[in-house]
């Protein structure tokens, strides 16, 4: 114990006392991702995700209205002003400084089990993450858009263009018809990274075939998912992974 212990976190430093606030806001983010694991795990996920969506607009609501008094803004239709109301430019940046940093969270948690357990247990605990995450960002990506139940071929063609992926990543999609089409990662931001330091491609179909088939799934429960090829398999200069998407007919 140290000599003198500080009684409580309003007796800090400005400065470690920002830290601590900041740890806070970290320590709310894990507790309300744990609620929403718990129920899923106790509830099943479409349960889950129905408390999901109540407890979010509520939370938001105090929250913000809390937030507000104390940093002295204004919420426009549930959003803060000074995000309402910047420039079209900066909500462009301000949506690839996002998507970009969730991008940056996946890569430091693979690392990070990678350096410390190898990477055998990495891609274990990455394409189990993938599998509960692609349920997850398709049905909220489904609430946000208000597809229906089963929007067939298109919706999940729209909801695709909805990703978070979509916003870093470079992504085209060729139709084969009403029921088929063909999704083509043209440049994923994680393989072009290794390309410039002239390491091979990461191996992702495993997590890909994950990641996927259940977010297709999820949209529309009849589509199937075929992979086309994916790293490590070979593929041309024009795209990493490729995915075709379709309804099978019924005899």
């Amino acid at each position: 114990m140290p000599e003198n212990p500080i009684e409580s976190p309003k007796a800090l430093s400005n400065e470690d006392l920002s830290r601590y606030i900041i740890s806070m806001v970290h320590r709310m983010v894990l507790h309300y991702a744990l609620w929403f694991t718990e129920v899923r795990h106790q509830m099943g996920l479409e349960q889950a995700m129905d408390v999901l969506e109540t407890a979010t607009e509520k939370s938001w609501q105090i929250q913000m209205k809390r937030m507000s008094k104390v940093l002295n803004f204004e919420m426009k239709n549930d959003v803060p002003a000074p995000i309402a109301d910047l420039p079209r430019e900066k909500l462009s940046e301000l949506l690839d400084a996002v998507s970009a940093n969730w991008l940056v969270n996946d890569g430091v948690w693979f690392q990070a089990v990678e350096f410390s357990h190898g990477m055998t247990e990495a891609k274990r605990c990455n394409d189990s993450t993938w599998a509960q995450f692609s349920p997850v960002e398709a049905h909220l990506i489904k609430r946000f858009l208000d597809l229906p139940e089963n929007p067939g071929i298109e919706g999940l063609k729209q909801a695709l263009r909805f990703r978070v992926y979509a916003n870093i990543n470079v992504q085209s999609m060729k139709d084969e018809g009403p029921d088929s089409f063909v999704f083509y990662m043209n440049d994923c931001r994680v393989q072009s990274a290794r390309k410039k330091k002239n390491l091979e491609d990461y191996p992702c179909k495993s997590g890909g075939l994950v990641e996927y088939t259940y977010f297709a799934r999820s949209i529309d429960s009849r589509i199937v998912t075929e992979c086309i090829g994916c790293p490590p398999d070979a593929h041309p200069e024009d795209w990493y992974c490729a995915w075709r998407f379709s309804i099978p007919h019924k005899p």
